[in-house]
């Protein structure tokens, strides 16, 4: 059975050179950390302000990351690798930067103890914590971050005017469900996600990289799994990766979430994405819908991570444009809106 390609999802970190000697706690790094419980299990959130401004009111910018089990702070010696994609500077002047950690995830680890793409693993097992696989859901991070949001809106220095939500890849899938949930949300950032579902992104990826000999037909497997999948939806075995139900939820066409809203939207992509076509798709559809409350912001030649490609194909990790990325979107928010 094929699970999911992890390098499709995988958000890229850049180690920064600041000095952390002996520190452990979130605020040792420049972050608040806040806790709530949700159905028993503890919350851990981080907020990055504005330093000297960190009860200045100001609304919440709230990024829902990527798929796997990765601690949000990562150390390595006396450098550590960034919790956000992008540099948050240009945004912490409007707002309070948040990020929500992964259920059963600790936050800060060595990352030499991590296993593969910065995955945290059981010690005893290997592999991801079972109480991990077991909230790896997409209504579980919908619903929590619900919570978090009530939670973080009675607080002083919010200013609740404005609710701004990015989600990047499977990121992007919870923040499209999570704005038609909570009315509070003003604007929604649907960055490198699959409009028509995972499914289809794991069948585009597969589809590239296939020959036309018999024996590296990728793309047919995943219709294999997909009836698996289909047939035993609410199947929680996460003996191969993702559990069907986490495949299944994550592959409902997130189209379905964001033709409901009027809200703004940005929908930023690259060209180069396995899901560039079904992000074309939708524009097109929004077109013909005459839904003006969307904006598309194509990059051309750069892939999931806004990285562009070598002669080979392959991300070329030397020009990083995650930073132009995050600018656009602040530049985005403050557009006039119809």
């Amino acid at each position: 059975m094929l699970v999911m390609k992890t390098s499709l999802y995988l958000l890229i970190l850049i180690l920064t050179t600041q000095v952390f000697a002996q520190k452990n706690k979130p605020e040792d790094f420049g972050f608040r950390h806040l806790k709530i419980t949700y159905k028993g299990d503890v919350v851990d959130i981080l907020i990055k302000s504005k330093k000297g401004e960190e009860l200045k009111r100001k609304p919440i910018f709230l990024f829902c990351q990527g798929s796997l089990p990765q601690p949000l702070i990562k150390k390595e010696g006396d450098k550590t690798y960034s919790v956000f994609p992008f540099k948050t500077d240009s945004l912490e002047i409007d707002y309070h930067i948040v990020i929500i950690s992964k259920p059963f995830v600790p936050l800060v680890v060595e990352a030499k103890t991590l296993g593969r793409n910065f995955v945290y693993q059981d010690p005893e097992t290997g592999k991801a914590p079972k109480e991990y696989s077991n909230r790896n859901i997409l209504d579980y991070y919908v619903e929590r971050n619900l919570k978090v949001i009530d939670y973080l809106d009675k607080l002083p220095f919010i200013d609740n005017s404005k609710l701004i939500v990015a989600g990047h890849s499977e990121g992007s899938t919870i923040a499209a469900k999570l704005a038609v949930k909570c009315k509070k949300i003003t604007h929604l950032i649907y960055s490198s996600g699959c409009p028509l579902g995972r499914i289809m992104a794991m069948i585009s990826q597969d589809r590239a990289t296939e020959s036309d000999t018999d024996s590296t037909r990728y793309g047919e497997s995943q219709f294999d799994y997909w009836e698996q999948v289909v047939n035993d939806k609410s199947n929680m075995d996460d003996t191969n990766g993702d559990t069907f139900k986490a495949t299944y939820d994550f592959s409902i066409p997130p189209i379905e979430y964001l033709e409901k809203l009027t809200i703004p939207i940005l929908v930023s992509y690259g060209t180069k994405d396995w899901s560039a076509p079904y992000n074309d798709y939708l524009r097109v559809e929004m077109i013909r819908q005459k839904k003006s409350n969307f904006t598309f912001k194509a990059y051309i030649g750069l892939e999931h991570n806004f990285f562009p490609l070598t002669t080979t194909g392959q991300p070329n990790f030397d020009i990083f444009n995650w930073d132009d990325v995050a600018n656009d979107w602040g530049k985005w928010i403050k557009l006039p809106k119809n």
